[in-house]
């Protein structure tokens, strides 16, 4: 969602992005690598939506407010909440979007220590974290730089441990599923116990099963709302109890209701006003 002052037109950006589709090896691990430049004539301050990942802001221009704390280059864990960022000056970097088990390798760290938390690159990556920042901040090409950035998180990531292959079927059940699968059936599929999937889940995503399930079908919830999809055949579609509790799910993971999100004019007439 981008917010703008009252009584202003909407911030137009100078420059604007473009992305790059990660090779084979690194596609379990990143799912979106794109490079931007914003240069706005005002402050704009957005909603970030909760999203089943974990975002890697890699920049070079000036920080930006992100939850009210000031930040340049950092991590947003996987989460079951919204964000709220403010821009006050241009701004340029590199983003990713990791899954959580990129995000596991390359951190070196139990997810659950990110969940729900925003932190600088360099508490995490004390060395890492600066060399990329400054290897990309030397290339002269927005391409360059997003084929560096892909090297850089593939040598890393493949370098580490991989995830846990258990893990690793439960989470995909449940995003095959957009969030409906039991997860008493999972640990059943396993054989474990729930509360052994719950710590491994936490392990390697950061969230327990039942909240990874609900950013997911949140996630659905929002591309179909996005395509003009009616909201009661959404809220059935997704596996919602009725429209009330969709609508406290989306204020809590995109601080607006799903009203609010779908398009006010039918697919193709006109733009939605949330990004």
């Amino acid at each position: 969602m981008d917010g703008t002052a009252a009584g202003r037109a909407p911030a137009v950006p100078v420059l604007t992005a473009i992305e790059r589709t990660p090779g084979p090896a690194l596609r379990p691990y990143v799912t979106r690598l794109w490079a931007y430049s914003e240069r706005y004539d005002h402050p704009v301050t957005r909603t970030e939506v909760a999203t089943p990942g974990v975002v890697l802001i890699l920049a070079f221009g000036a920080p930006m407010e992100v939850d009210g704390a000031l930040l340049t280059s950092f991590v947003g864990g996987l989460g079951d909440r919204y964000t709220v960022t403010r821009m006050t000056a241009p701004t340029e970097g590199v983003e990713v979007l990791l899954t959580p088990f990129g995000a596991r390798r390359l951190f070196g760290v139990p997810m659950s220590g990110l969940a729900n938390l925003v932190v600088p690159v360099d508490d995490l990556l004390p060395a890492w974290g600066p060399a990329a920042v400054e290897r990309l901040g030397e290339l002269a090409s927005w391409p360059g730089r997003l084929a560096a950035a892909e090297a850089l998180l593939q040598a890393r990531i493949l370098a580490a441990p991989p995830p846990d292959p258990r893990v690793v079927w439960a989470w995909d059940r449940l995003v095959e599923s957009s969030g409906t699968a039991g997860v008493t059936g999972l640990a059943g599929s396993l054989g474990w116990s729930h509360r052994h999937l719950v710590a491994r889940f936490r392990d390697h995503v950061g969230l327990t099963p039942k909240a990874a399930a609900r950013v997911i079908r949140f996630e659905r919830a929002m591309s179909l709302l996005r395509s003009g999809a009616d909201l009661a055949g959404v809220a059935a579609a997704c596996g919602f109890y009725d429209q009330p509790h969709m609508n406290r799910e989306f204020r809590a993971m995109a601080g607006a209701t799903p009203g609010q999100i779908r398009p006010r004019h039918p697919a193709g007439a006109g733009t939605d006003s949330f990004s």
